[in-house]
């Protein structure tokens, strides 16, 4: 792991001028907004939704890349002009509505029902999350010993359909079975791949998820990890919400709309 610092460096907001093209991508839960046991509860940060459409209307083009649904992201956040990749780039809506998936084999979409209906069938469905290409369970809240004894249980299970395209995933507060094909790194590379003379790009994230995005984003921009507490990543950058995060977002938008 690289030195992180805790503030970004001037001479990577000196470098841009508002007529350079701009990339800025963000995780969702942890990042733009605080985890919540109720998920459905887990709204921006005060400020977020108006410094992104600032943004968004300055030029720079947003992209959320989240582990949620896209529409679950979309209810949550509400900005226009905004670019959502979901189920951790399985799915992709671009911002004239335009939904692509990810091709799934057979073979892993019947492995993936069959893990659902077990986690329904023993587990509160409240904390089961269904998307495409992936299955989950969040355990934020419970108590400490139930958890161990559930995270047991759920990957013993799962541990029995991994197979070279399904795979078990952790992030900060649960467990998912996930089809491979592609992850945030794989977004970043692709969104980026479909620009030319980019000047200023950027990745923000928490998660263990977000470290493929990381390493994607260093040979062309800012890594920056943004959480309350620090943890071991590839980002250059380390951000603590919300004060930190709305001073950046607030930055950014000066820089694109001078």
């Amino acid at each position: 792991m690289n030195s992180i610092q805790n503030s970004v460096p001037d001479e990577f907001w000196e470098k841009f001028t508002p007529s350079d093209r701009s990339i800025l991508f963000l995780d969702y839960d942890g990042t733009l907004a605080p985890f919540r046991v109720e998920r459905d509860e887990a709204v921006p940060y005060d400020g977020v939704c108006d410094l992104l459409d600032g943004i968004a209307a300055a030029g720079s083009r947003l992209v959320i890349v989240s582990g949620r649904e896209i529409e679950d992201v979309r209810k949550l956040l509400n900005v226009h002009n905004i670019e959502v990749w979901g189920s951790h780039g399985l799915k992709r809506r671009i911002s004239d509505g335009t939904v692509k998936k990810y091709p799934l084999s057979g073979e892993t979409v019947e492995q993936l029902d069959s893990a659902s209906d077990w986690i329904l069938s023993n587990f509160p469905a409240e904390r089961c999350e269904i998307k495409y290409g992936c299955v989950a369970f969040h355990w934020r809240g419970m108590d400490r010993s139930m958890m161990e004894i559930t995270q047991r249980q759920i990957v013993q299970m799962w541990l029995k359909l991994v197979t070279q395209e399904l795979k078990l995933h952790d992030f900060d507060g649960g467990v998912e079975l996930r089809a491979n094909g592609r992850n945030k790194g794989d977004v970043v590379n692709i969104v980026l791949s479909e620009e030319s003379d980019i000047v200023m790009t950027a990745y923000l994230g928490d998660d263990l998820t977000d470290e493929d995005a990381f390493m994607a984003i260093k040979e062309h921009g800012l890594g920056v990890l943004v959480r309350s507490e620090f943890r071991e990543t590839e980002a250059s950058i380390w951000l603590k919400p919300p004060e930190q995060l709305l001073e950046f977002l607030q930055k950014w938008r000066t820089v694109c709309g001078e």
